[in-house]
């Protein structure tokens, strides 16, 4: 498959998701701001809300990959790249994220993973492994054996893997490899890497884009909104750098596009993303948290080798220059009730999803948002999010589109 995607609207052909799972066993009340969650899912309730939203993707004619079947793919030998060499690969990868490389625990962790099968391999990366698992010889305990109480893992629980729209994004034919913000999710733009470089689905393809920065110039998918083939829009937000939006607005405008929009929104939990204030509905049209409206700066960066960036007056005006129309339409999520707005807004309302032009998919929890999308005439597919939205993030979050039509 040639990934390719112009458009937040264009129809959806293949997304890659991660079903929630055992990982989200592992949260404990002490870890739960360290592991960016609000409060402790119910899995089972959850994974069968992610199935919901999985069905309604394929009977919208979209071909659903999952994470952990790739990865199992690759680490099973599924393809004609030796597995050996792919798990040796990860192994190594892993042991050096979770800081374990030079430590006493390095040598028995790195036997204990090599000993799994591809499958278990593949879970454990994903699931974590608790100190507990390892076993030492008497004379060769770590000290970490007998102080496990602080942190119980030597590889921590990916939780917010759900949410596949921020390690990795396609913008047109490019592979962005993003930067996550937080240590905890690092882990999880190395292994969209290690898939695009093992994985038959993804390998073919050439066009990848990775920002090398530091952690102090992060950049994470929900920022990145693809307006069409030659413009993007970007968050400048608690998640994503003015530095990191130059680095890749350069790579874009070396590849073709003709602008990028840097939208500085509030830094705060409440917008930790511009998808969580900002989504594109239809061809024309936007779904907005109007609370948030008129604390939006916009920024357009164009130019190739020099860039520049110039203030615009309006997010409105950028929009409707970006994308070549007379008018664009904000769609408020509540319209003149603040308080409904704000409660909406943080259930991810303006979180939604485009399966098609003017066709969505949102949390039905939010009966006001999608009432009002309906009235502007946005086609509403409404999914159980009860547990999922306990993440923070909504059916946009859920969802790395890797092809639209």
């Amino acid at each position: 498959m040639t990934i390719n995607v112009d458009s937040e609207v264009s129809p959806l052909k293949a997304v890659l998701l991660h079903r929630p799972g055992r990982e989200l066993e592992r949260l404990t009340p002490e870890h739960l701001e360290n592991m960016l969650f609000e409060d402790i899912p119910w899995v089972e309730k959850m994974s069968r809300e992610h199935d919901q939203f999985a069905r309604i993707l394929t009977e919208e004619g979209c071909s659903v990959y999952y994470l952990t079947e790739l990865l199992g793919d690759v680490l099973s030998g599924d393809d004609h790249k030796p597995a050996a060499e792919a798990r040796r690969a990860l192994i190594e990868n892993t042991l050096e994220h979770c800081g374990l490389r030079e430590t006493l625990e390095a040598g028995p962790i790195e036997a204990y993973l090599s000993e799994l099968d591809g499958r278990s391999l593949a879970e454990v990366i994903i699931t974590g492994l608790e100190k507990h698992e390892i076993s030492f010889a008497p004379a060769r305990r770590p000290l970490s054996h007998y102080v496990r109480e602080e942190n119980p893992f030597y590889i921590p629980p990916l939780a917010n893997l759900y949410f596949t729209r921020d390690p990795a994004t396609v913008i047109g034919s490019t592979l962005s490899i993003n930067a996550m913000k937080a240590g905890a999710r690092r882990r999880e733009s190395a292994l969209i890497a290690f898939l695009v470089a093992n994985h038959p689905l993804l390998r073919e393809n050439r066009e990848v884009l990775t920002y090398r920065g530091n952690p102090a110039h992060s950049i994470e998918g929900g920022d990145i909104l693809v307006l069409n083939r030659r413009a993007v829009a970007v968050g400048c937000s608690a998640r994503t750098s003015p530095a990191a939006i130059e680095q890749l607005a350069s790579g874009l405008l070396q590849r073709g596009f003709e602008q990028v929009l840097a939208v500085q929104i509030p830094a705060a939990r409440a917008y930790m993303h511009l998808d969580t204030v900002l989504t594109m509905v239809d061809q024309d049209a936007f779904s907005i948290f109007g609370g948030v409206e008129q604390e939006l700066a916009v920024y357009r960066l164009h130019g190739t080798p020099e860039l520049t960036v110039e203030p615009v007056d309006s997010l409105t005006e950028a929009l409707e220059q970006a994308l070549g129309l007379p008018e664009v339409r904000l769609i408020r999520n509540v319209d003149g009730d603040t308080l409904s707005a704000a409660r909406e807004q943080w259930n991810d309302s303006t979180n939604t999803l485009a399966v098609a032009p003017g066709r969505v998919i949102t949390y039905d929890r939010n009966v006001i948002s999608n009432r009002e999308l309906r009235r502007n005439g946005i086609e509403v597919l409404e999914i159980e999010g009860s547990e999922l939205v306990r993440g923070r993030g909504g059916p946009r979050c859920m969802s790395m589109p890797l092809l639209r039509q």
